[in-house]
């Protein structure tokens, strides 16, 4: 069964409920929910958010949305989405984050369709590895063995934060698979960490959806070339910045 699991809290130091941020009359979860499940190629979608009372509204949203939730850990991620999986008998894994709710399904079904025509050179698939899609469009596709080993051999705390952190680190025991996007389009930023991100991504909602609720990369591109003045205004904010923090911790401890 091809599982997307959508981590989700909202708790967060630079932004804090920015997955219940409205706009268009719905929250940023939902928004990205409905978006998820135009993916053609999934079986299931898991809400896995953590087990602190905080979060009800995420449970409320899953519910509301019709998509399974699972509820564990806060701080070992790595554990939320095993358990997450193995609840739900899941047999690949699409790993997708609560940050990216312009999130395109036809890159969804692109990265998991690579996936399964080649599951026999690699246990995983992204278009993360490097990234050549924008920052916010992230899919990462993985089996449940694959999982399970990151799971039980995964110690350092950004490890257990980031899901993947232990599989794109170990090369040599994980094949890695990419999909490239036909022009390098990384430097442009969709994700919502900071503020800056949630003036972009309201204002491309605003002006998008009213009129066209499924729309694409091709559209906000189209939109960004008609507003070239939205290209700045989160430019300068460092990609992956959390998993680097992340870094940071871990090599203070040591």
């Amino acid at each position: 069964m091809i599982t997307a699991i959508i981590q989700a809290r909202t708790g967060s130091s630079r932004l804090p409920e920015k997955v219940l941020k409205e706009v268009c009359g719905k929250t940023l979860l939902e928004h990205q929910i409905l978006r998820v499940k135009r993916a053609k190629l999934l079986d299931r979608i898991i809400v896995a958010t953590t087990d602190k009372p905080a979060d009800d509204p995420i449970a409320e949203i899953a519910k509301k949305t019709g998509v399974d939730i699972f509820r564990g850990s806060e701080a070992d991620v790595l554990d939320r989405y095993y358990k997450a999986a193995k609840k739900y008998n899941a047999s690949e894994i699409v790993r997708l984050t609560g940050d990216c709710p312009l999130i395109d399904p036809v890159i969804i079904d692109l990265v998991i369709d690579y996936y399964l025509k080649n599951k026999n050179l690699y246990d995983y698939a992204s278009n993360v590895r490097p990234p050549t899609f924008p920052d916010g469009l992230d899919v990462e596709v993985f089996s449940m063995a694959t999982l399970e080993k990151a799971w039980q051999e995964a110690k350092l705390p950004s490890e257990r934060e980031h899901v993947t952190a232990y599989i794109g680190k170990n090369p040599e025991i994980f094949r890695l698979g990419i999909v490239e996007n036909a022009k390098d389009l990384s430097y442009l930023r969709m994700t919502i960490d900071e503020p800056a991100d949630w003036e972009l991504i309201s204002k491309i909602f605003l002006d998008l959806y009213p009129s066209k609720p499924d729309f694409d990369l091709a559209d906000i591109l189209t939109l960004f070339g008609r507003q070239t003045e939205l290209l700045k205004l989160n430019s300068d904010i460092t990609r992956n910045h959390g998993y680097l923090k992340s870094l940071a911790k871990d090599i203070k401890k040591n």
